[in-house]
């Protein structure tokens, strides 16, 4: 072992990764470790720095109140908290006392070292500073276990790292709230403090996330949803959207989006039914690993359960003929209403709900057909999300410990799925465990305007389901093979995406996708014949568009359509009339003054095209 030559360290590393580990800096390494070094700007180096932050909050709050008593502090994906037991109620105004401490323990640029200990040591240690929920964390642990702790100056804490060097490194934080959590989530445990914040390594980043924030205040899907005229939240039906005319017309819109694009890559739309007897849901592995998060019915002495996804429906499907090679690849789409139980207070306008669509799809394939299909599937991807002008990561998660079935079909998936990754030469990241209970899974995070990542696309590599329901097609010797399946949604929940899209764009949508792409504006009643015709032009060719006969002055109107963020404003006169021209308002080049009709209507029609190459 040997520690890393500092000489050959970059100056913004927080860490870095060996053999695919991550490690502190200056923790030893072994001589034939591949070292990859880490910065804020990764993912990983991110939460180092933001878990070391939790740490200088800590250690603050313990100079402040020495009877405080510490819980947990992980980082967050904007940020960081510490649970801390305190003897008395903290203030939010006590958070610049606490910010003012950790500047000056940034100052001391202390030194952040790794300890480790035998639980014995790690009890006594813990026992003489009096911290019982650290001593409760360590009794959980084996008997034989090491256990890791990290110093800095006179604070330690029990921790698994990583973590920065040294103090000095965090030169730009704040802290954000306080509220209360019990610990451990139960509500017999005593009540902790928790305290949030964020940090950077510079303050410019530090106000720039805060300015984003602000935007994002701004963009919140259900102020414009309301704004807008879109969609509206319900008490009377928690968890599921009520869809405006014009919201409604967003929705298809984006369905229709997706429907014709699978449809030009071979892709056949069903629909199956919503309801299901327990038997299935059991056959499926679904009600022993997904009960919780059903609707269950119970009538007539049936237990009956709502889908809460497509898959059991569609390998019905499958298996209800005989199958051959010939079939194959079988894919089979459906955007009916699904439903899942989600918890009250997890509700969160269209990015947490209980009833939904997807862009759901199920391809049976042969094995020698899955490396050809998941890089059709990752072409469908990159095709969606570059329409919407988003780039995007990908995530490989990996067999969860409550994974159904055989252990080398799950390792013969994982091998199946990296391969596709590398051959793509797609950057992605490995997510040990987080795989679905039948099979590994990539997820594809996008990334907004603001810069947020969202987990939307989801393609999984299942050989279990098959096996649950005896799926088989004769191959073309004749004899019977298992099809493997891949459960493929590219924008995910439609809701969830059309939440993400109103705060992408600011509820100002690009003109293929408006709700209403066009307003014609006539400027006095004696246009509206005028007005009607052009109106009637656009929505023979397919333009969603609208004629404001308010009897309002133009400049309220043409107001009134910029609130809307309508992309399109004909303005027409009696003058547009004589000479048979619209004067056109933009919502991104501005006023474009007349233009001959129908010589423009033939270029809107162009430039509305849906983006499907």
């Amino acid at each position: 072992m040997r520690p890393y030559d500092w000489e050959r360290t970059p100056d913004d590393a927080v860490a870095c990764k060996v053999d695919g580990r991550v490690v502190d800096l200056k923790r030893p390494l072994e001589q034939a470790g591949t070292v990859e070094f880490l910065t804020f700007d990764d993912d990983e180096g991110r939460r180092v720095f933001r878990h070391s932050s939790a740490h200088l909050l800590a250690q603050a709050v313990k100079r402040l109140w020495p009877k405080a008593r510490l819980g947990t502090g992980p980082a967050l994906e904007d940020g960081f908290y510490y649970d801390i037991w305190l003897p008395e109620p903290l203030q939010e105004s006590d958070l610049e006392r606490i910010a003012r401490t950790m500047a000056e323990i940034v100052s001391e640029d202390l030194p952040i070292e790794r300890v480790e200990l035998d639980r014995d040591q790690a009890l006594a240690l813990f026992s003489e500073r009096d911290e019982p929920f650290k001593m409760e964390i360590i009794r959980r642990l084996p008997e034989t276990a090491t256990i890791s702790t990290y110093r800095q100056g006179d604070f330690i804490d029990l921790c698994t790292g990583p973590h920065l060097p040294s103090t000095g490194r965090i030169r730009a934080f704040r802290l954000t709230s306080i509220s209360g959590a019990y610990w451990r989530g139960e509500e017999t445990n005593p009540m902790m403090t928790r305290i949030y914040g964020t940090s950077f390594p510079e303050p410019g980043q530090l106000e720039q996330f805060f300015e984003r924030q602000e935007e994002a205040k701004r963009r919140d899907h259900r102020k414009l949803g309301r704004d807008l005229d879109l969609v509206s939240f319900l008490d009377d039906a928690p968890g599921f959207p009520a869809w405006h005319p014009k919201g409604q017309q967003l929705y298809r819109v984006l369905e229709g989006f997706s429907r014709d694009l699978q449809q030009r890559n071979g892709y056949q739309e069903v629909s199956t039914p919503w309801i299901y007897r327990v038997g299935l849901w059991q056959q499926s592995g679904h009600w022993d690993h997904y009960r919780d998060n059903m609707f269950v019915i119970d009538r007539d002495d049936q237990l009956m359960g709502l889908k809460p996804m497509n898959c059991p429906g569609h390998c019905l499907l499958f298996g209800a003929k005989t199958r051959s090679y010939r079939d194959l690849p079988l894919r089979l789409a459906e955007y009916s209403p699904l439903s899942r139980y989600e918890r009250s207070g997890t509700l969160h306008g269209l990015f947490r709900v209980r009833g939904f669509h997807q862009d759901d799809a199920h391809l049976f394939v042969g094995e020698e057909q899955i490396g050809a299909e998941m890089e059709r599937v990752l072409e469908l991807v990159d095709i969606v999300y570059r329409a919407f002008g988003m780039s995007y990561d990908v995530v490989l998660s990996t067999r969860p410990d409550d994974y159904l079935g055989d252990l080398a079909l799950w390792e013969k998936a994982e091998a199946e799925l990296e391969s596709v990754l590398q051959q793509s030469r797609l950057k992605y990241r490995v997510n040990p465990g987080d795989g679905a209970f039948y099979g590994p899974k990539l997820d594809f995070h996008v990334i907004d305007a603001l810069g947020r990542r969202w987990q939307c696309a989801t393609v999984q590599l299942d050989f279990q389901l098959p096996v649950q329901f005896d799926l088989t097609y004769t191959d073309p010797e004749g004899k019977l093979r298992r099809p493997v399946i891949i459960h493929r949604a590219i924008m995910g929940s439609i809701e969830r995406f059309l939440g993400i899209l109103i705060e992408h764009y600011a509820g100002a949508f690009p003109l293929w996708l408006a709700p209403e792409q066009v307003r014609v504006i006539p400027i006095t009643d004696g246009q509206a014949a005028y007005a009607a015709a052009i109106d009637g032009a656009l929505r023979e060719r397919g333009m969603r568009s609208t004629v404001d006969s308010s009897n309002q002055k133009l400049g309220y109107k043409v107001r009134t359509a910029q609130l809307a963020k309508i992309p399109i404003m004909l303005v027409v006169g009696g003058r547009d009339e004589a000479q048979g021209t619209v004067s056109v308002r933009s919502r991104e080049a501005g006023d474009r003054g007349p233009q001959s009709w129908p010589d423009y209507l033939e270029e809107l029609v162009s430039l509305a095209a849906v983006p499907l190459a």
